[in-house]
């Protein structure tokens, strides 16, 4: 009787080729001592721990270190958004004090003039200090950037207007867990190279 053919043997699930030498294997996956333990668990305990079998395990990246002080602090909110803001606000506020000739009110004895500036000074602020809300705080500071080309002197001569849109840009597409840039890693790698 003639025995029938069976199916291919499978290359990809062959397990021997991943043996360490030190390890006689049958054909059947099964260790030549007889001790009937699987592939499958020698095979998945050695993998695991890279003790006994000569295997070493692929070591994970180790994370950046987080930077400390006023830069860490800095680095775990929009800052640079919310201070364009406050200074926006602030220069906006000075041309409406400032000893000028072109000067513009609009509104009940210029008080818009002084309100909205103000507004948008407790923004960037409020974007510093307290970045949970950035969304809301960023889009306030915008609509009150452009209402200063109204209300106070066509936004402070455009020095006020402009830095108060980037700084409101710059805090609304701020997120929290950015990636290290390249640069910034390049110059931490450099100064672990170098010698103390």
């Amino acid at each position: 009787m003639a025995a029938e053919p069976g199916p291919a043997p499978d290359r990809a699930a062959d397990t021997t080729a991943a043996r360490p030498a030190d390890t006689p294997a049958t054909t059947t996956g099964v260790p030549a001592d007889g001790t009937g333990a699987g592939a499958g668990t020698s095979a998945g305990a050695g993998a695991g721990t890279g003790t006994g079998t000569g295997e070493t395990v692929a070591e994970t990246p180790a994370a950046p270190p987080v930077p400390r002080g006023f830069a860490g602090w800095r680095g775990r909110r929009p800052f640079w958004g919310g201070l364009l803001v406050v200074l926006a606000g602030a220069e906006i506020l000075f041309t409406e004090k400032a000893p000028m000739r072109m000067v513009i009110r609009i509104g009940m004895l210029g008080l818009a003039g002084y309100i909205v500036p103000a507004l948008m000074v407790l923004c960037g602020l409020l974007l510093i200090f307290h970045p949970v809300q950035r969304v809301f705080y960023s889009v306030l500071a915008a609509l009150a950037t452009l209402g200063t080309w109204v209300t106070s002197n066509l936004g402070g001569f455009f020095i006020g207007l402009l830095l108060g849109l980037i700084g409101s840009s710059l805090a609304f597409g701020w997120l929290p867990d950015q990636p290290r840039r390249r640069r910034v890693l390049r110059r931490e790698a450099k100064r672990e190279a170098t010698p103390a």
